[in-house]
């Protein structure tokens, strides 16, 4: 086993039966924890995950004294204190635009979040005549919008870079950096040169997690670990030179899984705090809890009413399940920024599931031209950077397939006409096609409620017509796409939580898992795990492969083997855990717990 400093923030797997008394699961952070309420999500059918995921983004809205009444919620004083400071700061500059600028960061999910709320303020902005004052950072730049590229978030030097250039000539910045699980070095690095610069920057850090619960192992290009960086920040705000804003909303439905609770905690709790702002400078007033707990509440409507569809939900997540069991493909066609949270969702299938970049894609139908920082880069960069409405029309159209399913994503705002045109020929080729479809009079939710609603919308087809694909075992990613660091030691949790084995084996397994052929030597057990990363990008079913391995004693071929011939991952993970091979005394699937963070 490597005898490094980079696995000692690891802990030992607990012996069979003392996984409580390690006070591991405890000290667990929030985002990464299993919800209690799915961990039976496999087992469940269409109609139940819908309910069982809608239960979990009501947890978003829990006030202090629900649940975990050890922590900060969406409600608490404290953060609606905090989210007050924060729209004063932006006020500031919404005041003197020409010489301010709000930037929006992130790494995967959050860099894609910060991206369309950077999108839909500069259109409010627009719309009022008022020059546009927001952009975004995405780690990897903007092909990681519509491609799934985690690792670039790794590095924090890369953030600080980025930021220095969209920033520049500006004498007031204010830095909002997004890590649900307080973790991504992108973001950190962000953070820490805003602390060193406080005369121009000022940085506000959103995320899930205590600050105690964030991150702490070291960051390869950067001398702080994501953990001292927040401590900073912490001791920082009491002076208001830099905001912690993380509220607990609960862990995932799908464990780990920042995309869901934690990207759509991201939008109402920032759109909140900003539409606050912007409502009450104009006033010359300061924005008021009343003003915050107004809007907050809109968004919570928005839950009850997309919810309320739960049953159509379902029948939706069933045709999207049989088209990928059958090998067709999804296809969400968006109007606007609905094409937005689209692509997004298609996106996160890949390293969430480990699918392929075809089986689910967003397309976004309508001008997108003054949406992205450098266009250029997404121009001619192959067929997973296809996104636009010329996109389907050349590429997609022409080879749709029965098997394939389409969803038209509009509000009866939109061009009503176009939508028909288009839907006329898609019929041509497949009988498989679905709307959601908002409207905008009466009681309809709001423009920012409606991409919420959206996004809950496609996050539970998308999500549920995995598991029922048999990808999910209980309420784990057990085929996620080891893409970054954060994923590296998600996968080695679920290693240590499934076979009960030692954290040297599991390592061991894993790093087998992810350089086969290639035999292990000293050198490579050695080496950073960013190499460990480079490798398993390219990579598939790793971590099912590795868990085999461990569960039934065989050689990683033998795995592969064992894992291609099972009609699902998680089948074969069942199989290895009723095997003869199982290791003695280890605790069975249903009462395992985790072991590592």
């Amino acid at each position: 086993m490597p005898s490094t400093k980079r696995f000692q923030h690891v802990i030992e797997t607990p012996k069979p039966g003392e996984w409580e008394l390690s006070g591991y699961e405890a000290a667990m952070r929030i985002t990464e924890k299993s919800n209690p309420l799915t961990r039976d999500l496999d087992k469940a059918d269409a109609g139940k995950i819908v309910q069982l995921l809608g239960q979990c983004d009501a947890e978003i809205f829990q006030e202090e004294g629900q649940a975990m009444p050890a922590y900060q919620r969406l409600y608490s004083e404290s953060v609606l204190t905090t989210m007050l400071q924060v729209a004063g700061k932006v006020q500031e500059v919404l005041k003197e635009p020409d010489e301010g600028l709000v930037v929006l960061s992130g790494g995967g999910t959050s860099g894609r979040m910060a991206f369309l709320m950077s999108v839909s303020f500069n259109q409010l902005m627009t719309g009022l005549g008022q020059k546009p004052l927001y952009t975004y950072l995405i780690a990897g730049g903007d092909r990681s919008v519509v491609a799934s590229r985690e690792g670039k978030e790794d590095s924090a030097l890369h953030g600080i870079e980025e930021l220095k250039k969209v920033a520049a000539g500006k004498k007031r910045v204010i830095v909002i950096g997004i890590s649900a699980g307080l973790s991504a070095p992108f973001v950190a690095g962000q953070m820490d040169y805003c602390m060193d610069n406080t005369a121009v920057f000022l940085p506000v850090l959103v995320g899930f997690n205590p600050v105690n619960m964030a991150r702490n192992d070291p960051i390869e290009d950067w001398s702080s670990t994501f953990r001292q960086v927040a401590e900073r920040m912490q001791k920082m705000q009491e002076k208001q030179e830099a905001f912690v804003l993380n509220p607990a909303v609960g862990p995932e439905g799908l464990s780990g899984s920042s995309r869901m609770k934690g990207g759509s905690t991201t939008k109402i709790l920032l759109e909140t705090l900003l539409l606050a702002a912007h409502k009450t400078v104009d006033r010359g007033i300061a924005a008021s809890p009343r003003c915050l707990l107004e809007i907050l509440r809109t968004f919570e409507r928005a839950h009850k009413v997309t919810y309320s569809q739960s049953s159509k939900i379902a029948t939706l997540m069933k045709q999207v399940s049989t088209s990928l069991e059958k090998k067709g493909r999804v296809h969400l066609v968006g109007w606007q920024n609905l094409g937005i949270i689209a692509i997004m969702d298609g996106v996160e299938c890949i390293h969430t599931f480990g699918a392929d970049f075809r089986d689910i894609r967003g397309f976004l139908i309508g001008d997108h031209s003054d949406m992205f920082n450098q266009k250029a880069e997404l121009t001619n960069q192959g067929p997973q950077f296809t996104f636009s409405q010329e996109d389907f029309l050349t590429s997609i159209l022409p080879s749709l397939r029965e098997i394939d399913t389409v969803i038209f994503i509009f509000t009866l705002d939109d061009n009503l006409t176009e939508v028909q045109t288009l839907v006329e020929q898609v019929k041509e080729k497949t009988s498989n096609i679905q709307a959601l479809v908002h409207s905008t009079v009466g009681q309809s939710l709001p423009k920012f409620q409606r991409e919420l609603s959206t996004k809950w919308v496609l996050n539970t087809v998308s999500t549920g017509a995995h598991v029922l694909l048999g990808k999910i075992l209980q309420n784990h990613m057990l085929d996620l796409h080891i893409g970054n660091s954060k994923l590296f030691w998600r996968a080695l949790a679920l290693l240590q939580r499934f076979s009960g084995q030692s954290k040297a084996l599991c390592i061991e397994s894993l790093l087998q898992a992810i350089h086969f052929p290639q035999p292990l030597t000293d050198e490579i057990r050695a080496a950073p795990i960013s190499s460990h990363i480079q490798v398993a990008r390219e990579k598939k079913q790793v971590i099912p492969v590795a868990l085999v391995s461990l569960l039934s004693r065989c050689s990683i071929p033998t795995a592969q083997a064992r894992v291609a011939a099972a009609p699902s991952v998680c089948e074969a993970v069942r199989n290895a855990l009723a095997g003869p091979g199982r290791k003695r005394g280890a605790e069975p699937l249903e009462a395992s717990r985790p072991a590592v963070q």
